[in-house]
């Protein structure tokens, strides 16, 4: 969990030309869930661009921002529309948590394919970042948050800020079970009553939950570099597009109703990282365009329409299943052997 930060959580500093300096790294999933460099690519050393790249980069992004900020997912979310109301049943509360639990899960897939294909060693160590940080080695940084001994904010969002550090690198960092990301999904859980072998495997994902995973790892996750930073690049907006903040107003609304209170800081922790990184993504996309990174730039529309299509499959799947309806159909099929997911009947909040 871009980001995806699900933060899926990353990078939105412009990426300097010098070697980054341990103070300068940002968290990345996503944001996904989404913590490092929001592209998850270095633009390499300094070169001049051509004059053809020059004069084809206004058209360029014009056409990519009508890809990625008109997609619906990124204009209005209706699932995270409707929780922000905070109008949820404890049933409505466990299926979000449970899916979202079996992103956050496969995300790692996707994000050591990611590490796996880097093209070059800064960007196999941008990757590791975000991996490690996923699994709870806490970023290393000489400057304390100024949050960390706020027990008010512990108390409000549920989380030990010691363990939740927003800036720094893993070299160096300590590795804590409990700030490993899905175990804070796990405490979610079990203040709703789902245990440990109830969420976070393939055997608890819906069908959309499912292709959602399955089109970020042969996207995101890609061995074309390409397809990887298009399908980063989509990710990020659509992380930065507020169904984090949507989704921290629905749990709050919904531990207004409850006698035992709902441990949010998951949302909170991610919401925060989102608003923190969200204003440098187009910078970065003009970095690596002037720097030849983006040589088909069809394929690259194409791939963030793909990505951006897939996380809508997985919010439009949340809010069928509480409505009673049957699943969207994907356009796509990124399921493994293309067979689909027949077998795919996650009951709507869990075995409880």
């Amino acid at each position: 969990a871009a980001r995806i930060g699900l933060d899926w959580t990353a990078r939105f500093e412009v990426r300097p030309r010098h070697p980054p300096r341990e103070h300068d790294r940002m968290p990345g999933l996503a944001s996904l869930l989404l913590p490092v460099v929001v592209l998850g690519y270095n633009a390499g050393p300094s070169i001049v661009p051509s004059s053809t790249k020059l004069a084809s980069w206004p058209t360029f992004v014009e056409r990519v921002q009508s890809t990625v900020l008109s997609h619906p997912v990124v204009q209005s979310n209706a699932y995270t529309k409707w929780f922000s109301g905070g109008d949820v049943t404890d049933a409505e509360a466990r299926d979000l948590v449970i899916q979202f639990s079996v992103f956050s899960n496969l995300f790692l897939e996707a994000q050591l394919a990611k590490v796996i294909n880097a093209p070059s060693l800064d960007e196999m160590r941008e990757g590791k970042e975000i991996l490690a940080n996923e699994l709870g080695v806490v970023f290393n940084s000489k400057r304390k948050s100024s949050r960390a001994h706020d027990t008010k904010v512990v108390v409000a969002d549920g989380l030990d800020h010691e363990l939740v550090a927003t800036e720094g690198s893993i070299e160096g960092g300590v590795f804590h079970f409990k700030a490993g990301h899905y175990e804070w999904l796990l405490d979610i859980g079990e203040s709703l009553g789902v245990q440990f072998d109830g969420m976070g495997t393939r055997r608890h994902g819906c069908a959309s939950t499912l292709h959602f995973c399955d089109a970020l790892k042969a996207l995101y996750g890609s061995d074309d570099a390409e397809t990887a930073l298009a399908a980063s690049y989509a990710v990020e907006n659509w992380a930065a597009a507020g169904f984090w903040d949507e989704l921290v107003e629905g749990w709050k609304g919904l531990n207004t109703r409850r006698n035992e209170r709902v441990p949010i800081g998951f949302w909170v922790h991610h919401a925060a990282l989102e608003a923190q990184h969200a204003d440098h993504t187009l910078d970065e996309l003009k970095e690596v365009y002037l720097n030849g990174r983006v040589c088909d730039e069809e394929k690259f529309l194409t791939t963030c329409g793909e990505i951006l299509d897939a996380i809508q499959i997985f919010w439009d799947g949340l809010d069928k299943r509480r409505l009673g309806k049957p699943e969207p159909t994907p356009k796509k099929d990124y399921s493994i052997g293309g067979i689909g997911y027949p077998g795919a009947h996650a009951p709507f909040g869990g075995d409880v």
